[in-house]
Protein backbone atom coordinates (compact mmCIF):
# COMPACT_ATOMS: atom_id res chain seq x y z
CA UNK A 1 0.00 0.00 0.00
CA UNK A 2 1.45 3.37 -1.35
CA UNK A 3 1.94 6.67 1.47
CA UNK A 4 -0.54 9.39 1.13
CA UNK A 5 1.41 12.50 0.18
CA UNK A 6 1.10 14.82 2.87
CA UNK A 7 2.12 14.48 6.04
CA UNK A 8 0.58 11.88 7.62
CA UNK A 9 -0.67 12.23 11.37
CA UNK A 10 1.25 10.01 13.67
CA UNK A 11 -0.61 7.24 15.55
CA UNK A 12 -1.05 7.91 19.05
CA UNK A 13 0.71 5.57 21.38
CA UNK A 14 0.94 7.21 24.77
CA UNK A 15 3.75 7.00 27.63
CA UNK A 16 5.40 4.00 27.35
CA UNK A 17 5.59 3.99 23.44
CA UNK A 18 7.51 7.54 23.95
CA UNK A 19 9.25 6.25 26.97
CA UNK A 20 10.86 3.60 25.14
CA UNK A 21 11.15 5.61 22.11
CA UNK A 22 13.58 7.82 23.85
CA UNK A 23 16.17 5.02 24.42
CA UNK A 24 15.70 3.41 21.03
CA UNK A 25 16.30 5.80 18.89
CA UNK A 26 20.21 6.66 20.70
CA UNK A 27 20.53 2.94 21.17
CA UNK A 28 20.10 3.01 17.30
CA UNK A 29 22.03 5.77 15.87
CA UNK A 30 25.26 4.72 18.45
CA UNK A 31 24.72 1.08 17.19
CA UNK A 32 24.60 1.67 13.59
CA UNK A 33 23.70 3.77 10.07
CA UNK A 34 20.08 2.97 9.94
CA UNK A 35 19.02 2.49 6.81
CA UNK A 36 15.47 1.83 6.62
CA UNK A 37 14.46 0.97 3.01
CA UNK A 38 10.36 0.15 2.19
CA UNK A 39 8.70 2.49 4.36
CA UNK A 40 5.74 2.94 2.09
CA UNK A 41 4.49 -0.70 2.04
CA UNK A 42 3.69 -0.02 6.16
CA UNK A 43 -0.03 1.11 5.99
CA UNK A 44 -0.93 4.66 7.03
CA UNK A 45 -3.49 3.74 9.12
CA UNK A 46 -5.25 0.08 9.82
CA UNK A 47 -3.57 -3.11 10.79
CA UNK A 48 -1.04 -4.72 9.38
CA UNK A 49 0.77 -8.01 10.18
CA UNK A 50 4.61 -7.67 9.49
CA UNK A 51 6.64 -10.76 9.32
CA UNK A 52 10.49 -10.51 9.97
CA UNK A 53 13.81 -12.34 9.81
CA UNK A 54 15.52 -12.66 13.37
CA UNK A 55 19.81 -12.22 13.35
CA UNK A 56 20.05 -10.45 16.61
CA UNK A 57 18.80 -9.48 19.86
CA UNK A 58 19.05 -5.76 18.03
CA UNK A 59 16.17 -6.87 15.73
CA UNK A 60 13.37 -5.09 17.87
CA UNK A 61 14.99 -2.06 18.00
CA UNK A 62 15.01 -1.45 14.70
CA UNK A 63 12.06 -3.13 14.00
CA UNK A 64 10.07 -0.50 16.19
CA UNK A 65 12.71 2.21 14.60
CA UNK A 66 11.39 2.12 10.83
CA UNK A 67 7.24 1.23 12.09
CA UNK A 68 7.98 4.51 14.84
CA UNK A 69 9.25 6.68 11.90
CA UNK A 70 5.99 5.74 9.25
CA UNK A 71 4.00 6.99 12.21
CA UNK A 72 3.03 3.85 13.72
CA UNK A 73 3.01 1.79 16.70
CA UNK A 74 4.96 -0.79 16.89
CA UNK A 75 3.61 -3.68 19.02
CA UNK A 76 5.67 -7.42 19.09
CA UNK A 77 5.15 -10.91 19.66
CA UNK A 78 7.12 -11.58 22.26
CA UNK A 79 8.55 -14.46 25.05
CA UNK A 80 6.28 -14.03 27.55
CA UNK A 81 9.36 -14.36 30.47
CA UNK A 82 10.42 -10.49 29.41
CA UNK A 83 7.53 -9.35 31.38
CA UNK A 84 9.50 -10.78 34.98
CA UNK A 85 12.10 -7.87 34.01
CA UNK A 86 12.10 -4.64 36.36
CA UNK A 87 11.45 -1.67 34.52
CA UNK A 88 11.10 -3.52 30.71
CA UNK A 89 8.36 -5.59 32.03
CA UNK A 90 6.23 -2.49 33.01
CA UNK A 91 7.09 -0.73 29.43
CA UNK A 92 6.01 -3.68 27.38
CA UNK A 93 2.96 -4.21 29.25
CA UNK A 94 1.91 -0.37 29.30
CA UNK A 95 3.05 -0.06 25.56
CA UNK A 96 0.43 -2.87 24.70
CA UNK A 97 2.87 -5.71 23.42
CA UNK A 98 2.05 -9.31 23.40
CA UNK A 99 3.23 -11.90 25.68
CA UNK A 100 3.89 -15.36 23.58
CA UNK A 101 3.39 -18.42 26.02
CA UNK A 102 5.14 -21.45 23.84
CA UNK A 103 4.44 -24.94 24.70
CA UNK A 104 1.46 -23.84 27.05
CA UNK A 105 -2.16 -23.74 28.10
CA UNK A 106 -1.92 -20.18 27.76
CA UNK A 107 -0.28 -20.54 23.71
CA UNK A 108 -3.45 -19.98 22.05
CA UNK A 109 -3.64 -16.60 24.54
CA UNK A 110 -1.53 -15.07 22.34
CA UNK A 111 -2.92 -15.54 18.66
CA UNK A 112 -6.34 -14.21 20.35
CA UNK A 113 -4.02 -11.09 21.61
CA UNK A 114 -2.31 -10.81 18.32
CA UNK A 115 -5.23 -11.09 16.44
CA UNK A 116 -7.54 -8.85 18.86
CA UNK A 117 -4.91 -5.98 18.10
CA UNK A 118 -4.57 -6.51 14.13
CA UNK A 119 -8.50 -6.18 14.43
CA UNK A 120 -8.42 -3.09 15.90
CA UNK A 121 -5.91 -1.51 13.58
CA UNK A 122 -2.77 -2.12 15.36
CA UNK A 123 0.48 -3.00 14.04
CA UNK A 124 1.69 -6.23 14.73
CA UNK A 125 5.45 -7.16 14.37
CA UNK A 126 6.71 -11.25 14.65
CA UNK A 127 9.65 -13.44 14.13
CA UNK A 128 8.39 -16.73 12.88
CA UNK A 129 10.93 -18.18 13.50
CA UNK A 130 10.65 -18.14 17.77
CA UNK A 131 14.64 -17.00 18.24
CA UNK A 132 17.39 -16.14 16.02
CA UNK A 133 18.31 -18.29 14.21
CA UNK A 134 21.08 -20.57 14.17
CA UNK A 135 21.86 -20.62 10.38
CA UNK A 136 25.78 -20.44 10.44
CA UNK A 137 25.29 -18.32 7.25
CA UNK A 138 22.76 -16.02 8.50
CA UNK A 139 19.55 -17.27 7.02
CA UNK A 140 16.49 -17.48 8.15
CA UNK A 141 14.81 -21.16 9.70
CA UNK A 142 11.92 -23.58 9.58
CA UNK A 143 9.48 -21.67 11.23
CA UNK A 144 6.56 -22.11 13.43
CA UNK A 145 2.90 -22.14 12.18
CA UNK A 146 1.58 -19.09 14.69
CA UNK A 147 2.46 -16.53 11.82
CA UNK A 148 0.31 -18.38 9.15
CA UNK A 149 -2.84 -18.30 11.47
CA UNK A 150 -2.59 -14.26 12.51
CA UNK A 151 -2.00 -13.79 8.78
CA UNK A 152 -5.38 -16.24 7.65
CA UNK A 153 -7.70 -14.97 10.71
CA UNK A 154 -7.65 -11.76 9.93
CA UNK A 155 -7.81 -9.35 7.13
CA UNK A 156 -4.53 -6.88 6.94
CA UNK A 157 -1.76 -6.89 4.97
CA UNK A 158 1.06 -9.06 5.50
CA UNK A 159 4.07 -7.07 4.80
CA UNK A 160 7.91 -8.79 4.82
CA UNK A 161 10.83 -7.24 6.45
CA UNK A 162 14.24 -7.80 7.08
CA UNK A 163 17.27 -6.82 9.08
CA UNK A 164 20.99 -6.99 7.74
CA UNK A 165 23.66 -5.31 9.75
CA UNK A 166 22.67 -5.94 13.43
CA UNK A 167 24.30 -9.77 13.86
CA UNK A 168 27.84 -7.71 13.38
CA UNK A 169 27.09 -5.43 16.34
CA UNK A 170 25.59 -7.98 18.60
CA UNK A 171 25.96 -11.59 18.61
CA UNK A 172 24.72 -13.36 21.66
CA UNK A 173 25.83 -16.91 20.36
CA UNK A 174 29.05 -16.21 19.78
CA UNK A 175 29.19 -13.51 22.62
CA UNK A 176 30.42 -10.65 20.43
CA UNK A 177 29.19 -7.19 21.10
CA UNK A 178 30.85 -4.50 17.90
CA UNK A 179 29.41 -1.23 17.87
CA UNK A 180 32.50 0.35 16.35
CA UNK A 181 33.14 1.34 13.85
CA UNK A 182 29.47 1.98 13.14
CA UNK A 183 28.53 -0.06 10.01
CA UNK A 184 25.36 -0.01 8.24
CA UNK A 185 22.27 -1.71 9.59
CA UNK A 186 19.69 -2.06 6.84
CA UNK A 187 15.77 -2.54 7.54
CA UNK A 188 13.33 -3.57 4.02
CA UNK A 189 10.18 -3.67 4.48
CA UNK A 190 8.51 -5.35 0.94
CA UNK A 191 5.24 -5.59 -1.07
CA UNK A 192 2.55 -7.03 1.18
CA UNK A 193 2.00 -11.03 0.59
CA UNK A 194 -1.25 -11.81 -1.44
CA UNK A 195 -2.76 -14.81 0.03
CA UNK A 196 -6.29 -14.02 -1.48
CA UNK A 197 -5.96 -18.17 -2.79
CA UNK A 198 -6.09 -19.04 0.55
CA UNK A 199 -8.49 -16.98 1.84
CA UNK A 200 -12.43 -19.19 2.65
CA UNK A 201 -9.90 -22.25 2.60
CA UNK A 202 -10.32 -24.51 5.63
CA UNK A 203 -7.08 -23.68 7.85
CA UNK A 204 -5.57 -27.14 8.78
CA UNK A 205 -2.06 -28.00 9.40
CA UNK A 206 -1.14 -28.22 5.48
CA UNK A 207 -2.32 -24.81 5.19
CA UNK A 208 -0.69 -23.38 7.73
CA UNK A 209 2.38 -25.01 6.95
CA UNK A 210 2.47 -23.83 3.42
CA UNK A 211 1.41 -20.37 4.16
CA UNK A 212 4.28 -19.84 6.62
CA UNK A 213 6.79 -21.45 4.31
CA UNK A 214 5.49 -18.97 1.91
CA UNK A 215 5.55 -15.96 3.71
CA UNK A 216 9.23 -16.71 5.44
CA UNK A 217 10.18 -17.28 1.70
CA UNK A 218 9.04 -14.01 0.51
CA UNK A 219 11.55 -12.78 3.75
CA UNK A 220 14.23 -15.05 2.61
CA UNK A 221 14.19 -13.71 -0.78
CA UNK A 222 13.91 -9.63 0.44
CA UNK A 223 17.04 -10.83 2.05
CA UNK A 224 18.54 -11.85 -0.60
CA UNK A 225 18.20 -8.65 -2.52
CA UNK A 226 19.66 -6.77 0.77
CA UNK A 227 22.95 -9.03 0.98
CA UNK A 228 22.89 -9.25 -2.41
CA UNK A 229 23.77 -12.51 -3.03
CA UNK A 230 21.42 -16.10 -4.19
CA UNK A 231 19.01 -17.31 -1.27
CA UNK A 232 19.39 -20.90 -0.02
CA UNK A 233 16.73 -23.40 -1.88
CA UNK A 234 15.47 -24.45 1.65
CA UNK A 235 15.32 -23.92 5.15
CA UNK A 236 17.79 -24.39 8.00
CA UNK A 237 16.32 -26.54 10.67
CA UNK A 238 17.50 -26.98 14.02
CA UNK A 239 19.11 -30.24 15.91
CA UNK A 240 16.30 -31.78 17.55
Amino acid sequence: MARAAGRVKREKGGFWIAFCAVFFYPIGWLTGRGRYEGREHIPASGGALIVANHISHLDPIFSGLIVHRSRRVPRFLAKHSLWRTPVLGRALAGSGQIPVYRESADAQQSLRAGTAALDDGKIVIIYPEGTITRDPAGWPMHSRTGVARLALTTDVPVVPMVHWGTSRVLDMYSKKFRPFPRGTITVRCGEPVDLSAYRGRPVDAAVLREVTDLLMARVRDLLAEVRDEPAPATFYRRAS
